[in-house]
């Protein structure tokens, strides 16, 4: 069942703040509101830096961003109508066109009226602008001390995971193809339990991974609803003579920095060093976004911070790390589209170049939450619908979803199963326990 019967029939409401006391509404009213205060806090901690750096420039453009970001808190609070974007960068435009054409579908376009992915991802559109506003401290990262925080503080972990990388590439030769899965299934379970770890569902709390990634694995396996791992790994294989393989590209749509960051790293580093992989690209945010996302120089930050860690493993795979982007095995990318409010069914339409390079991988793997709701347009699907029919025509390449759940949407599960599940722990979508792995092929449809 593909999606061109679904964008006419059956395509239900987007999750909106309109339903009084659904998660949507209770983000739009208590969390976005707790996160633009921390915001506000957080550069008015750093007044001193920025006198400083600055001088009375930097007092200046301190005040004016957080007379900025307190107007649109008030808006945010009053329910008042989403205002076009004005600080003319290259994603302005197309956020306005957005706008618009929201304005033409339902006419009164306001914060707890319009869909919630939207207003969700304006509100961090917005935070950018009021820095952006204001020269000379346009390129502040206002999240970047609680992303620190957040690798600092899980550096058990990380040691744990690069101990373990290690030991697995140390033994490689002599692995057999169930071996090798084992080690893949573990690594891709760790990727997907490291996107616990996300601080805009935390509003900014402490969220950091204390315990040994690995140990914890067996405890978690009964939380995830859907496991596709199988055809994750089958969709690597690549039949014909042994030592004649096809290269194999996989793109990786990142999430949170810190530790998750760290578990798709070295997801990464094992794909490539047990050639299953050949090539490996990451796609991370253009600003800061969504709290805890990786951006360029959180991604160059990370890598950098493993280098010069005073443990043997971590270091080596730091160093590991560095040498895949300079000779051109790992690369990183970022583009205005990951940080635009469209579902991606809209990407081939609204970012054809981007869809075009999707469409050069083997294999996408989505990280989070946020990429989900994106993939699924962020619907009151059924949860039986299937993944495919969700995605409604969106397939640049085989893909999975790698994420633990924290918005009430998600497809693809058995009859009666999100019932049971509600009537077990009504917050089951929105607690982060559980999670899915969730694969999609557009092959599979044809």
């Amino acid at each position: 069942m593909m999606a061109a019967d679904q964008t006419v029939h059956g395509v239900p409401p987007s999750l909106s703040a309109k339903v009084v006391g659904s998660f949507a509404y209770l983000t739009v009213r208590d969390r976005l509101p707790t996160i633009l205060t921390k915001v506000i806090d957080t550069i008015h901690r750093n007044k001193n830096k920025f006198f400083e750096e600055y001088g009375e420039e930097g007092i200046e453009a301190e005040k004016q961003t957080i007379s900025l970001l307190s107007k649109l808190r008030n808006e945010l609070q009053t329910d008042k109508p989403i205002l076009a974007v004005t600080d003319g960068l290259q994603d302005t435009e197309s956020w306005n066109q957005y706008l618009q054409r929201h304005q033409r579908l339902q006419g009164d376009v306001s914060w707890f009226k319009s869909p919630w992915l939207y207003v969700e991802c304006y509100m961090y559109r917005r935070i950018q602008e009021a820095v952006w506003l204001n020269p000379p401290i346009s390129d502040y990262d206002v999240f970047n001390e609680g992303k620190t925080q957040s690798f600092f503080e899980s550096q058990q972990a990380v040691m744990t995971l690069c101990t373990y990388l290690e030991n697995v590439n140390k033994s490689l030769a002599e692995l057999s193809k169930n071996q090798l899965l084992e080690h893949f299934n573990k690594l891709l379970q760790v990727s997907l339990w490291g996107n616990k770890c996300d601080l805009s569902i935390s509003a900014g709390q402490d969220n950091s991974q204390k315990m040994s990634p690995i140990d914890s694995l067996n405890s978690l396996q009964p939380f995830i609803l859907v496991d596709d791992s199988s055809m994750v790994w089958t969709s690597l294989q690549r039949p014909g003579q042994p030592g004649k393989t096809t290269a194999v590209r996989v793109d990786v749509v990142l999430d949170n920095a810190g530790f998750e960051l760290v578990t798709d790293l070295v997801f990464a580093d094992f794909l490539v060093s047990s050639g299953l992989v050949h090539e490996v690209h990451f796609h991370g945010k253009s600003f800061p976004w969504f709290v805890s996302d990786v951006t360029a120089k959180d991604f160059q930050w990370t890598i950098r911070q493993t280098m010069a860690a005073n443990h043997k493993w971590m270091s080596k795979s730091g160093v590991q790390w560095q040498s895949y982007l300079k000779e051109g095995v790992w690369f990183y990318h970022d583009h205005p589209f990951w940080t635009q409010p469209h579902e991606f069914c809209d990407m081939a339409a609204d970012a054809p170049d981007l869809y075009a390079t999707l469409q050069g991988a083997d294999l996408v793997l989505f990280k989070g939450d946020l990429n989900y709701r994106k993939l699924t347009s962020d619907r009151e699907w059924d949860h039986t619908v299937s993944f495919g029919t969700a995605l409604r025509g969106f397939g640049p390449a085989p893909l999975c979803s790698l994420r633990t759940l924290k918005a009430n949407v998600q497809v693809g599960l058995q009859q009666g199963h999100g019932e049971k599940l509600t009537s077990q722990e009504p917050d089951w979508m929105t607690s982060g326990k559980y999670a899915v792995i969730q694969f999609y092929s557009p092959k599979s449809e044809q």
